[in-house]
């Protein structure tokens, strides 16, 4: 069982949000590519299944998102094996997947907390700071810590081995986790008089999964090619093999923040049935575009093709007292272009 399809799994099945009762969540057949751990933490925090596949969802939108206007899109299909063949690589596109699926759960799982939906969590009363002349620390700051221990037992409970591929698995597991904990914000609320803010009220909130993507999407243009600590030399210790190390030795060492890679992604120009690519044929791009999402580089130098679309839309939209909006329809041309 592959980790990172068996949580995922989790997202993709459309039975685990459609009923309230936790033991039929946990017999749910499509939980036992779970491992043992992760169906004994589903069981020992209750409310929890339903914030670790919200979560899971909404990193899948972010990671479609995130690159809709790249070769690779973040395919999806129905089924255990949702972003398909990929996951099995070294890849940038891996590195990514496994920090947004691990950032989407620990950012749901704090969220929920703070939302009383976790009966083994609540807010985090503890997160303060020094304060100030006209502010102190109240309020309910949500609970990063419990969504990153959560994170770090549920979602690398699954990785086994001790490979290249379950050392880089693990680093982007954390830096997803980091990079939420990195992007909180502080919130306050003003008291006093009129609004005067003579005193303030301040606590700890998560970012918008939004700004992680954003953070992490940069840290895949950026992504540090790795492999064993010491090329896995027989004298080195057990604590130093499972070390990773930049490819290039005139580069430092990645940072837990950092996204890693050791192998080459694949081209997704075409379509590959077994490297499992789907290619760009059929993608729209943007004509006048020279960036990624450009009939150019999109479509790989193959050229696109140009059709019109005749659209109808709802417009002039006038809203009536009370309490109606009446739209009139309008049609016009859209031209779109194609990836051949």
């Amino acid at each position: 069982m592959h980790p990172a399809r068996g949580i995922v799994n989790i997202a993709s099945s459309t039975n685990l949000l459609t009923d309230s009762k936790s033991l039929q969540l946990v017999l749910e057949p499509s939980l036992q590519l779970l491992s043992r751990k992760q169906r004994r933490l589903i069981r020992q925090n209750p409310g929890i299944l339903h914030s670790v596949s919200g979560g899971l969802q909404s990193a899948v939108r972010e990671c479609k998102w995130q690159f809709r206007n790249r070769r690779w899109n973040c395919p999806t299909a129905p089924g255990p094996h949702l972003f398909g063949k990929i996951v099995n690589r070294g890849c940038r596109e891996t590195a990514f997947i496994f920090a947004i699926t691990s950032a989407g759960v620990t950012h749901s799982v704090a969220r929920s907390c703070s939302e009383g939906s976790i009966e083994s969590c609540t807010c985090d009363y503890r997160r303060r700071g020094p304060g100030g002349p006209d502010w102190h620390w109240g309020g309910c700051s949500d609970n990063i810590d419990f969504g990153r221990l959560f994170g770090r037992e549920f979602v690398d409970s699954g990785e086994k081995g001790r490979d290249l591929r379950f050392l880089m698995n693990l680093h982007n597991n954390e830096a997803g986790r980091t990079t939420v904990f990195s992007e909180m914000r502080q919130e306050c609320k003003c008291h006093g008089m009129s609004g005067s803010c003579t005193v303030r009220t301040c606590w700890m909130r998560l970012p918008t999964l939004r700004a992680v993507g954003d953070v992490l999407r940069d840290r895949f243009d950026g992504a540090s090619r790795v492999l064993y600590g010491n090329r896995g030399s027989n004298r080195a210790s057990r604590a130093e093999l499972l070390r990773l190390e930049p490819e290039d030795p005139a580069h430092k060492p990645p940072s837990p923040h950092d996204l890693v890679y050791f192998e080459k992604s694949p081209n997704f120009c075409t379509y590959s049935g077994r490297l499992g690519t789907a290619g760009t044929a059929g993608r729209a791009c943007n004509s006048s575009s020279p960036a990624l999402d450009g009939c150019e580089l999109l479509c790989c130098g193959r050229g696109h093709r140009t059709r019109t679309q005749r659209v109808t839309e709802r417009c002039n939209c006038t809203f009536h007292w009370c309490c109606h909006v009446s739209c009139r329809n309008c049609t016009h041309t859209r031209v779109l272009h194609e990836c051949l």
